[in-house]
């Protein structure tokens, strides 16, 4: 605490301001850690931190836009409210990406922002932005502006309570000179609304017809599959208990796949572009199709619309039928109902269907295993995230950059049942890693942190922030915080989807990097900086990084020209329009490709489900 704190200002004392009035009511919340980067705007909320001996932390990170991911992935990781707190004008602007992370994905946040002061608003002041508009579609479910001192505690417990009710970003906005005013509790005389810290989520119960018919089309089912997304969160137990029951696979969203056990026989693994050849092949064959939690958007992975009888459950109203023509839709806790459906469903004998998924996922793990065992220019990406699973903690918490990396966490890594992992999903953000990867850490500083991440994603935003981790490893209780960086000097997700989408050859121009030195620049941070450039040294570099006593980066010389193929079949003719531009192209990208085309062997054309 700062030599020159003393009682006056804090909370509710005689002196205190409507800024310490903020930072009590958020301490009221529970909020212990507060996200952010610091300015003028916002210098009262800041202050008022350092006057108050109970304030929440203030963690540091060195832009707007990753305090804000941090906050989205301190609510992801805990399922407490993140809560980021920024200046007006660009600091504010900043933000968005984080808050449409926390919008996209279902995570509580509150940003507290600054403003200018209130006399020159409207005038195109310096860093004016109109911050309501600004922040209108991203906080739809509550913005605010506070103009009174009276207004603070109305204000904060309707954007926490909000973004817990709604699992969304909300915002709190407060020009510079009302931070400074007197703080004032509502008198309870017209015009003035008294409130109270404190929400408990409701128990949403299923409607007992729906679950019947649900029951029904269940039952009936020949080839069923469950999709469970991170909604099924709590129910896991119940929905593998579940497919047990009816012989069903389970498939599961990107956000879903930590849920799962991938070791079960019956499970094809994660769906969609990145996914597994199982879960296509499950999902082409099904007959009978239970959602549960999941809003995945890759609705070509789906089954063909009249194919599947389909029943959903969600908690939010908003999402049944959004991505699958569903005969029955369940709004209610995915607990809850998935015990209501297993009363009322018979023991199902889809033995037949059974053995086939096993096989899919059985030929499915050939498949994984030979594509991490080819070899290119470089090291093969997929062998390094696979070799991982030999190193990973229990109760490690993973966090991913957006990229090619993810595909091989979709197919090559197998989470261990304490070990949880998140990511920017349907915004799909490069840059998220290293800040989820810190908020993690911060919030559970005794557990192993992993970062898995490409060149791209570290040159945005995780070279700066491992001046943050420099600077804080000291005082986690497990100083492990491994980051892989494959370094193979190009967007190599961006390259194939210009392949596959497009039709066109890799524009170099757009898609090649500048080299950076990730493992020297964590050795001149103090850290541990390793580069890999031989697959026989990959499984020492993560035994050392793991073992090294302090924060670890490997560089991983990595394959470029590792095909980022969609599953069949689905993925045909992307494929084929993928092979056109490889076959112009030429090179080690088509070698690369037709050798992954070739594991697949007979297994690649679509079989018939009698």
């Amino acid at each position: 605490m700062d030599a020159s704190t003393d009682d006056a200002g804090q909370g509710g004392g005689a002196d205190a301001t409507v800024a310490d009035a903020i930072v009590a009511r958020l301490g009221e919340w529970g909020v212990d850690r507060i996200f952010g980067y610091s300015g003028d705007g916002i210098n009262g909320v800041l202050l008022a931190l350092r006057r108050s001996p109970d304030a929440p932390e203030f963690v540091q990170a060195r832009h707007e836009e990753n305090a804000a991911f941090m906050a989205v992935a301190h609510a992801k990781y805990t399922g407490r409210v993140g809560v980021v707190a920024a200046t007006q004008g660009p600091g504010a602007i900043h933000l968005l990406n984080g808050l449409y992370d926390a919008k996209l994905d279902g995570a509580p946040v509150v940003a507290i922002v600054g403003q200018q002061v209130s006399t020159v608003l409207g005038t195109e002041y310096q860093q004016e932005v109109d911050l309501l508009r600004l922040f209108a579609d991203v906080a739809a479910q509550y913005a605010t502006m506070v103009v009174s001192a009276e207004q603070v505690p109305a204000a904060i417990d309707q954007a926490v309570r909000t973004a817990l009710a709604t699992r969304s970003p909300t915002v709190v906005i407060v020009p510079h000179d009302v931070q400074d005013e007197p703080a004032a509790e509502p008198s309870g005389e017209h015009g003035h609304v008294t409130s109270a810290v404190g929400y408990r989520p409701p128990r949403v119960l299923p409607d007992a017809m729906a679950v019947e018919r649900a029951a029904g089309v269940l039952a009936a089912g020949e080839r069923p599959v469950l999709l469970l997304g991170q909604g099924a969160r709590h129910g896991v137990d119940d929905a593998i208990a579940l497919a047990e029951r009816l012989g069903a696979a389970v498939v599961t969203s990107l956000l879903g796949k930590p849920l799962v056990d991938e070791s079960l026989p019956f499970a094809a693994g994660t769906m969609g572009h990145l996914g597994t050849t199982a879960s296509a092949r499950v999902m082409a064959e099904c007959d009978t199709l239970l959602i549960v939690g999941s809003s995945d958007p890759w609705t070509e992975f789906y089954p063909e619309p009249g194919q599947a009888r389909a029943v959903q459950i969600d908690i939010d109203g908003r999402a049944v039928g959004r991505r699958y023509p569903v005969e029955v839709g369940i709004v209610g806790d995915a607990k809850e109902t998935l015990r209501q459906l297993a009363v009322r469903l018979p023991q199902v004998r889809t033995d037949g269907w059974r053995e086939r998924v096993v096989e899919h996922v059985r030929e499915w793990r050939r498949i994984a295993d030979e594509r991490a065992e080819t070899s290119g220019a470089a090291v093969n990406p997929e062998f390094a995230v696979r070799a991982l699973n030999g190193h990973l903690p229990d109760d490690a918490m993973v966090a991913l950059d957006v990229g090619s990396v993810v595909y091989w966490y979709a197919r090559q890594l197998r989470l261990p049942q304490n070990a949880d992992a998140h990511l920017c999903s349907t915004l799909a953000s490069m840059g998220c890693g290293v800040p989820y990867g810190l908020a993690a850490k911060l919030a559970f500083p005794g557990r192993a942190a992993v970062v898995l991440a490409g060149d791209g994603g570290m040159q945005m935003t995780g070279i700066a922030e491992l001046i943050t981790v420099a600077d804080r490893w000291r005082s986690w209780a497990d100083p492990t915080f491994v980051v892989l960086v494959l370094d193979n000097g190009d967007l190599a997700e961006v390259s194939w989807e210009q392949r596959e989408v497009e039709g066109e050859a890799r524009f170099a121009v757009t898609q090649e990097l500048p080299a950076f030195p990730y493992a020297r620049y964590a050795e001149l941070l103090g850290l541990h900086g390793e580069v890999v450039d031989s697959r026989d040294d990959v499984d020492g570099a993560w035994e050392r990084a793991f073992a090294a006593g302090r924060p670890a980066v490997i560089q991983l010389v990595s394959d470029r020209d590792t095909p980022l193929l969609p599953p069949l079949p689905q993925g045909r003719d992307a494929r084929e329009t993928m092979a056109g531009a490889l076959r112009a192209e030429g090179g080690a990208p088509l070698a690369r490709f037709e050798e992954y085309v070739r594991i697949e062997g007979e297994y690649d054309e679509p079989s018939v489900v009698e």
